[in-house]
């Protein structure tokens, strides 16, 4: 074939070039994953190509960026609260059990999304205006940390499950909006084993 002939050098040459600089890039949209250690130039404007333990950083969208702002406060307060009924006298052990239970898997859920939002660009603290289901208020909190004994556990359940139940409408909201793959696995994450929470303390005021 005599094709090349009817290219002007500048044009071959040209060729040369994308051909070198497209090199294994895939198609146009499509994420890098195959080459790790290729510099894609424009293909990523602002920030490297992202790993796979950087995923958090990369693809994710306002509900994901709501869904950690609003989560964060929301389960500091049921660590907060779990902290109260552990620090009291006269708590049966299942619920002890339970709140220790709560705080060892919401503290370290915490973290994460700290980390996400802060490789987001994002402010940890929520913007004004949003309301959070299921949230305590101040003379709720101030009831939980004056009462004893059983009076505390029945308390504490009763707020839990109510807390429990406004954070499984906040995460499903995130599993059906939500962009980002870690984000969505923790949001459907804590609807399971919140709602199995909420069934065991329901059976826990039973026997109080």
């Amino acid at each position: 074939m005599n094709t090349r002939k009817l290219l002007p050098l500048s044009a071959v040459a040209l060729a040369a070039a994308l051909a070198l600089a497209g090199c294994s890039t895939g198609t146009p949209g499509s994420s890098a994953t195959s080459m790790p250690g290729m510099d894609h130039g424009a293909m990523s404007s602002s920030s490297p190509a992202a790993s796979e333990s950087s995923q958090a950083v990369g693809d994710h969208n306002a509900a994901d960026v709501m869904f950690a702002q609003m989560m964060i406060p929301h389960h500091a307060q049921a660590v907060e609260m779990s902290d109260m009924i552990l620090a009291k006298q006269g708590i049966p052990n299942e619920v002890s059990a339970l709140a220790t239970r709560i705080k060892n898997a919401q503290g370290p859920e915490i973290e994460k999304m700290t980390s996400w939002l802060s490789g987001w660009n994002q402010s940890t603290q929520m913007p004004g205006g949003h309301s959070m289901e299921g949230m305590m208020g101040a003379d709720d909190m101030a009831k939980l940390q004056a009462a004893q004994g059983a009076d505390a556990a029945k308390l504490f359940l009763t707020q839990m499950i109510a807390h429990h139940k406004g954070a499984v409408v906040m995460a499903q909201t995130e599993t059906t909006g939500g962009q980002n793959a870690d984000a969505v696995q923790l949001a459907k994450d804590i609807v399971t084993a919140q709602e199995a929470e909420i069934k065991e303390m329901q059976q826990l005021l039973t026997t109080l």
